[in-house]
């Protein structure tokens, strides 16, 4: 359980700090000849529900998705069945546009469930605060659906899930226990941290409990040692491509 776990929330790292950085570098060279770009992504980990988290996360597509696919199936305009079923079909075709595996059918379609449930709940994708009780099951929700994302079949996403949850122990295996430095979870642990809330301006005075001139020096010496440690990880492995090259 511990090595599944330890795996998906390493994956919905990994993804973020891979897109949003190769975005950001798109976004600096096209500043460099003259081209703006808008950004893609804004803290999308420390949205409190799914319709913030689309808001937040690879924002280019999800524009793209509302102004083409949503609007020109009929948006909200005919009534509340017609706006579930549109927006269930624009994540469902969304998924689909990642490639044509069942994988990425189910991911669309668990988004589009849970817009559509979120919509029959009232739940609100603005809100003022920011509420751990709110944050907590959407960041589960949305590192549950990167798992199915990131297999490569059903089945392999479905003995990842049993894995998850299969509550066999929290220890991690021998097979990944010697693999494991202190060092690594440490770096994951604080990329986590960052990537959540490090640039959640509007949240920030909710999050950090200190004076309001402390708080960007906390944050800066949170991203301060993640820069080292993630400098010393690049120069002692081998090549890795972007992951989203794929797409």
């Amino acid at each position: 359980m511990a090595d599944a776990w330890l795996g998906a929330l390493a994956y919905t790292a990994q993804l973020y700090f891979d897109f949003s950085g190769y975005s950001d570098m798109a976004i600096g060279l096209g500043l460099m000849m003259g081209f703006r770009f808008v950004e893609n992504f804004n803290q999308p980990y420390v949205s409190q529900s799914i319709t913030e988290f689309w808001r937040r996360w690879h924002m280019s597509l999800s524009s793209w998705l509302r102004d083409y696919l949503y609007f020109s199936l009929g948006g909200n305009r005919r009534g509340p069945f017609n706006t579930y079923r549109n927006k269930f079909l624009t994540m469902l075709l969304g998924g689909l546009w990642h490639g044509a595996n069942w994988t990425f059918v189910l991911w669309g379609m668990w988004h589009g469930t849970l817009l559509c449930l979120e919509q029959l709940m009232g739940v609100n994708s603005s809100p003022a605060r920011f509420r751990f009780r709110r944050w907590l099951p959407t960041f589960m929700c949305i590192v549950l659906g990167w798992v199915v994302f990131r297999s490569a079949t059903v089945l392999t996403a479905w003995h990842f899930y049993r894995a998850m949850f299969s509550f066999d122990g929290a220890g991690f295996s021998d097979v990944y226990a010697g693999d494991i430095s202190r060092m690594a979870l440490a770096t994951l642990l604080l990329a986590c941290v960052v990537a959540t809330f490090g640039g959640a301006r509007e949240y920030r005075p909710a999050i950090f409990l200190l004076p309001v001139r402390a708080r960007p020096a906390a944050v800066t010496w949170l991203v301060f040692p993640l820069f080292v440690l993630a400098m010393l990880k690049l120069c002692a492995q081998s090549y890795s491509p972007f992951l989203y090259f794929q797409f």
